[in-house]
């Protein structure tokens, strides 16, 4: 199997994980029950860490020093434009989130199973272009990430994608849509992740000296998505340690599948 084959697997890995998640509005009858959805959001905020540490950052350092750069001014330049970006798109994208009535981003007359779709979306972006720049990266041959880290970055994000496609998907039954439809919306919420990835490979393939500010940049729009997000809705309410939990679960799992597999 050729390398490009395989990149094109990798990068719809993610979709899958989302599909799958989605799906769960054909198996469950009602909503995910909220501490289970601490749980998962925990562990989908931990899986962004890790992979923003060891799949992004820390690649990022190392061909920066490869290159003869200052090893912190790629990374610590890309993390806060990342940050920056999702800053403004979240500023900018009329949104809302499911664990909340109150609508952000700009004002616009759309529907509220539309807005939880454009969260979503947003959310997925960085995620995205995270894949692309990690297998940019490989494909360049002047970092130290592999195939098999590759694909542990693409399958750790399809775990943490699983639930969010169902926490997508499940309320949009209760605004009495239909089963394929909440399906065929959670599905299309994650079409941005492979989509973003193609455009990112594409991209960063021409203008490999700039790999290490991407690499940084995807890592700083993810936990921008972790803090802003992820973190705030799993601690709402009571039993917040358990969205902790999910965190050390998260974090733990991906850290071990980039260390085991890079």
């Amino acid at each position: 199997m050729s390398d490009n084959v395989k990149v094109a697997i990798g990068i719809m890995i993610p979709l899958i994980g989302t599909t799958l998640g989605a799906g769960m509005v054909y198996f469950l009858k009602e909503e995910i029950k909220p501490a289970l959805q601490k749980l998962l959001l925990g562990f989908a905020s931990g899986v962004m860490i890790a992979a923003s540490v060891w799949s992004l950052l820390i690649p990022g350092i190392d061909m920066a020093e490869d290159q003869g750069v200052i090893p912190w001014i790629p990374a610590a330049v890309g993390f806060l434009l990342g940050m920056g970006f999702l800053l403004l798109m979240d500023s900018l994208v009329p949104h809302i989130h499911a664990a909340s009535d109150t609508e952000e981003g700009m004002q616009a007359d759309l529907k509220k199973s539309t807005m939880l779709i454009f969260a979503v979306t947003l959310h997925n972006l960085p995620e995205g272009m995270a894949v692309g720049v990690v297998f940019a990266g490989l494909l360049s041959g002047q970092t130290n990430i592999t195939m098999a880290g590759a694909f542990a970055l693409a399958i750790g994000i399809a775990l943490q994608n699983f639930p969010e496609g169902a926490i997508i998907s499940m309320p949009l039954l209760g605004t009495g849509m239909s089963k394929n439809r909440a399906f065929s919306y959670g599905f299309g919420s994650g079409l941005v992740e492979p989509v973003g990835a193609f455009l990112t490979l594409l991209l960063t393939q021409h203008i490999t000296p700039l790999l290490p500010y991407f690499l940084s940049f995807a890592a700083g729009a993810m936990i921008y998505v972790v803090v802003e997000e992820l973190i705030p809705e799993s601690q709402m309410g009571k039993h917040s340690n358990i969205g902790t939990i999910g965190v050390a679960m998260g974090f733990a799992l991906m850290m071990i599948l980039d260390v085991a597999l890079g």
